[in-house]
């Protein structure tokens, strides 16, 4: 059964057979927001576009390696100091399938809209931090969005094999005027890579706010 994550609260990335979790899915679904209509008729779609990343940190705490979307404009990332979107880790070890716009438009179809895999054999050594944060690029709250969950799973961006743990966002009080999660690190200890989750929602204007809060609050 898959673990439902808390907020704090912290896992080893060890499965039911004892067996270490190693290749796994870092995946969000997310749902537009749908108003108005009777029968299906006169609804109207509003998209919902969510930004999953990644931010990665030395034992330090600086930062060594990113994943966020190239969609992002040189100038606006260049007013924070920020290089330019990839979809890759430095070292292969992490892929992101591509940036989604829109959201599940017809309710939930059970598949994640936005992936980054994870293969944990092939992070650099120097890497010993890996924040996973969501950021809304649109003018809603998580609390007006219908559905909204981050999971790790095994499987592919295509197929989940096994859900391993799960956390649910949206739709709660708690994120009202909230527009930046930071949904949990996978962090080095004592030679083994471990999981804790975060949980923590602000009202960051971008994901560059987002990694600095990050940087300077968490990493350290």
């Amino acid at each position: 059964m898959a673990i439902r994550l808390e907020k704090g609260q912290r896992i080893n990335l060890e499965k039911s057979n004892g067996s270490k979790l190693t290749n796994f899915c870092v995946g969000c679904n997310w749902g537009a927001i749908v108003t108005g209509g009777f029968l299906g008729f006169g609804k109207s779609v509003q998209d919902v576009d969510l930004d999953l990343s990644c931010i990665m940190f030395d034992s330090n705490g600086q930062i060594v390696d990113h994943i966020y979307s190239p969609l992002y404009k040189r100038e606006f990332l260049a007013r924070y100091g920020m290089p330019l979107g990839k979809v890759d880790s430095n070292d292969r070890a992490l892929h992101h399938s591509g940036d989604d716009l829109k959201g599940d438009q017809n309710g939930d179809d059970g598949l994640d809209n936005e992936i980054i895999t994870v293969d944990l054999s092939r992070v650099s050594p120097n890497v010993d931090q890996i924040f996973f944060f969501l950021n809304n690029c649109g003018r809603e709250d998580f609390a007006q969005i219908p559905y909204a969950s981050i999971r790790m799973y095994e499987g592919t961006p295509d197929r989940v094999k096994e859900v391993f743990a799960s956390y649910d966002v949206a739709a709660e009080s708690q994120f009202k005027g909230m527009t930046a999660l930071i949904m949990g690190k996978l962090y080095r200890r004592n030679g083994e890579w471990k999981f804790s989750a975060i949980g923590d929602a602000y009202p960051d204007a971008n994901l560059c706010e987002t990694i600095k809060r990050i940087a300077t609050n968490y990493a350290k």
